[in-house]
């Protein structure tokens, strides 16, 4: 029988499980016992993999598994301090924008093979969610199964712009119109807001690439085009909107920020996110009042989005049961599973075997997913100084630029530099 332990509780198992270790072992009955460890744990996604657990145990009365949920700001530090001490689970839901860094430590093992030898596996995932899996590792192998993936969406209110007589913006032309005509400042309404604070970047770069048309983030000579003019007037009009027609407050916004004030204080007209934020705007505000749209079109015609990052289930070399570990990881990502996961999480499935969603927010991402005119620019999540330069360096910086104490033009410079140096070096250790 599966032991499910909510997040707070995992903390305390963690310590003793560092120490003592947490790989497979003899259950009770002679069964086998593997440990998985959920790194995004909380009130809505625990219950989604407990769930999946009890499944798996019911198709597989020989193994027994240990769910541990981690919150997911806690679970870099506590997968290294586990791989440093011996102590790593079987399984764990991983995402590319991690992988990069486990694969470097070798704690990881390769799942090209089982996926191609596994039916259900085989062949049935979207071609350019498996090139993200693989780019972010200098070897080009699969470490993760995947389960399921993210998109950028424009969440708007519906009865606004049905009051307005507006149709929600498919380019950025009539994004920035749309976003004009529903500002409203006396009345508190304002046409957007700006992630200002936390998490900010992978936002700013989603609207900056999907204006701009640039389709890579690096050139064929392994320069970052971050700074193409064309991104630079990109950024100037997006942080333009800052104050003019988004609240003062947003400098400082992080997701509950920005949730509050869509969903709650119910203030702005167009938020922009991912699919992952469904499940908060249908409680506050209801399916008739919210809906989303894809990242609007450049004005040139060509629909660019940013890689997402995909989630799966690895295996951990240290794993002593790695049999075990791989049977739950692919029933995890087979269709029935991958399907259960990625409708609970109101999120792509990763299985083409899954049968479309009825829901309007995944038929529409899907339906851009999809799409062989879509431009799918691959997020350097390879590199190990990507998400310190992203958080650490440019947050602050982007700030200045909405306050307008720094150019576009001269951020994009440094951030592009800064870019460049960490792929020259990637390239020069990896070839």
């Amino acid at each position: 029988m599966t032991r499910r332990l909510p997040a707070a509780a995992a903390v305390a198992l963690l310590a003793a499980a560092v120490l003592a270790g947490c790989g497979s072992d003899a259950g009770s009955g002679g069964k086998t016992e593997i440990t998985f460890w959920d790194t995004n744990a909380g009130p809505a996604r625990t219950p989604i993999w407990q769930h999946a657990i009890a499944e798996f145990e019911k198709a597989n009365p020989g193994i027994d598994v240990n769910y541990v949920g981690i919150p997911i700001a806690q679970a870099p530090q506590k997968i290294d301090t586990a791989i440093a001490g011996g102590g790593t689970p079987d399984v764990a839901d991983i995402a590319t924008s991690g992988l990069g860094n486990l694969v470097a430590q070798k704690a990881l093992e390769p799942v090209d093979t089982r996926i191609a030898a596994n039916p259900a596996l085989n062949g049935k995932f979207n071609p350019a969610l498996m090139t993200t899996v693989k780019n972010v590792v200098p070897d080009g192998k699969a470490y993760i199964i995947p389960i399921s993936t993210n998109a950028g969406a424009f969440w708007y209110r519906k009865d606004w712009f049905t009051e307005a007589g507006l149709e929600p913006p498919k380019t950025w032309q009539e994004f920035f119109t749309v976003v004009e005509k529903l500002t409203k400042p006396g009345e508190n309404r304002f046409g957007f807001t700006i992630r200002g604070g936390s998490g900010s970047i992978a936002q700013m770069l989603e609207a900056v690439y999907g204006q701009s048309g640039v389709t890579e983030f690096f050139d064929a000579a392994g320069k970052a085009t971050i700074n193409d003019p064309r991104n630079v007037t990109a950024l100037e009009k997006y942080a333009g909107l800052y104050k003019k027609n988004t609240p003062e407050g947003d400098l400082q916004n992080d997701y509950v920020k920005m949730v509050a004030q869509f969903d709650t204080a119910g203030s702005i007209a167009i938020m922009q996110h991912n699919l992952g934020s469904y499940q908060d705007h249908i409680k506050a505000l209801g399916p008739d009042k919210v809906a989303s749209v894809s990242v609007p079109k450049s004005d040139s015609g060509v629909q660019a989005v940013l890689s997402n990052p995909v989630s799966g289930v690895g295996v951990f070399s240290a794993s002593e049961n790695k049999e075990a570990a791989f049977k739950l990881a692919e029933f995890f990502a087979a269709k029935d599973m991958a399907g259960y996961i990625a409708e609970k999480s109101g999120v792509i499935p990763a299985n083409t075997d899954v049968p479309p969603s009825q829901a309007e927010h995944i038929k529409e991402a899907q339906r851009v997913m999809n799409d062989p005119a879509t431009k799918v620019i691959q997020m350097p999540y390879h590199l190990p100084e990507f998400n310190e330069i992203t958080k650490t360096w440019a947050e602050p910086l982007f700030q200045k630029v909405l306050l307008g104490q720094l150019s576009a033009k001269d951020f994009l410079e440094q951030f592009a530099a800064r870019l460049t140096e960490a792929q020259v070096a990637y390239k020069k250790r990896h070839g």
